[in-house]
């Protein structure tokens, strides 16, 4: 066997750093862009690592996320809810469902939010400015702001919020581990949605209920998985964002002092982190199988390969992007594939990218002395969830 098909174990031995990846995914892409591995349980896969291969495995058709729920796919990272909601199908069952979803997410229904959203920011950084410092910014702000998001977008009631962020954290955890702390997640998520059968209102659950129960347009576990989904997807991911964003700022004190000299770069510096940020500890989320043959950078994979897409190599890609592990707040075009691609492109990215833009434009004007108050090397992040989130990020100004 030559070297070029000599299996890596995976993951590698070597952590990443918290702000760059790790060295085997950037000498991958350059000399072995489609690698095979063998992961922790000895199951084969392949590992893709150039940004072109990435977003063809995103968007081509012949690359199944449903398909990984057989045996032989990858371990997954989100246990049965991977296979059981809108990121762990294909069309037409996803185009079904998402078409029942997307219009909560629409760029109208998400600029309608923005003086609501900007409102929670002020909330909550008064809330802080009256705390003793330093202020976990974790617990204080960058955890509870997209929570009360993505809850008033699903009409989550404001009792239960506090229950949804801890069902949501078992979630996110290995299903295998905890199989009753997730089945009494499920269990509290389908409570809340009966309550709210017996009082609609106004809302994304209420309205796929309604989809349920008038329209039969879909199961009753596809209605809890849906919900389920939407929740997780809703906050996870900005939770973390809005942490490592404010962390690499305060790393490049040009680019910090650009953004607060122009608040209204604030888009485009949006799109720049997170393209630069890592959010996962490997770079490499959700599995796809092939449904027959295919041919990535000369090398042929038949059907059935498990194929692993290296989000976070694919984003520090040098034939894509100038410079990739230089953070430009200016760089455009920045066709970066941190929402995704294809029919499983985040469905939420524009209501993302705006909770970023006013987190972001909130602590950055509002404390102008921000700053972290601990050295970075204490920072550690949760154990055991698919996407990092810091434990803590003690702040001061």
């Amino acid at each position: 066997m030559t070297e070029q098909h000599t299996p890596l174990p995976y993951p590698f031995a070597s952590s990443p750093s918290i702000h760059h990846p790790s060295p085997e995914l950037t000498e991958l892409r350059e000399n072995r862009p489609v690698v095979p591995v063998v992961m922790s349980d000895g199951s084969p896969a392949w590992l893709v690592t150039r940004h072109a291969d990435v977003r063809r495995v995103l968007t081509d058709s012949r690359f199944s996320r449903a398909a990984a729920r057989g045996d032989d796919a990858p371990p997954k990272e989100l246990g049965a809810l991977e296979t059981e909601s809108l990121i762990g199908m294909d069309p037409p069952e996803h185009t079904r469902l998402r078409r029942l979803v997307a219009s909560a997410f629409t760029p109208r229904r998400v600029e309608q939010l923005r003086p609501w959203v900007a409102g929670m920011v002020d909330e909550l950084i008064d809330r802080m400015s009256a705390l003793p410092r330093p202020v976990d910014l974790v617990t204080h702000f960058s955890t509870p702001f997209p929570v009360e998001v993505i809850s008033e977008l699903l009409g989550v009631p404001p009792a239960e919020r506090h229950n949804c962020k801890a069902w949501s954290d078992t979630m996110m955890g290995d299903w295998q581990q905890d199989p009753e702390g997730t089945r009494a997640a499920l269990d509290g998520f389908a409570r809340m949605i009966a309550a709210k059968r017996a009082e609609p209102a106004d809302d994304l659950i209420t309205a796929l209920i309604q989809a349920r129960d008038e329209r039969d347009k879909l199961s009753e576990h596809e209605l809890v998985s849906v919900c389920v989904g939407v929740l997780i997807g809703g906050h996870e991911t900005t939770t973390n964002q809005i942490n490592m964003s404010l962390l690499t700022l305060l790393n490049h004190p040009d680019q910090l002092d650009r953004l607060r000299a122009d608040p209204n770069a604030i888009g485009p510096a949006v799109e720049e982190l997170t393209r630069f940020i890592q959010l996962g500890e490997t770079g490499v989320m959700l599995p796809r199988i092939t449904t027959e043959e295919v041919t990535l950078s000369g090398v042929t994979l038949p059907a059935g390969t498990a194929v692993l897409p290296a989000f976070v190599a694919a984003n520090r890609d040098p034939a894509t992007f100038a410079d990739p592990d230089r953070l430009d707040l200016s760089r455009s075009p920045n066709p970066h594939l941190g929402f995704g691609a294809g029919v499983h492109h985040c469905l939420g990215a524009q209501l993302a990218r705006m909770e970023l833009q006013e987190a972001l434009r909130g602590l950055l004007t509002r404390l102008p002395g921000l700053r972290v108050a601990v050295p970075e090397d204490e920072l550690r992040f949760k154990p055991g969830l698919a996407v990092r989130c810091l434990a803590a990020l003690p702040v001061t100004w």
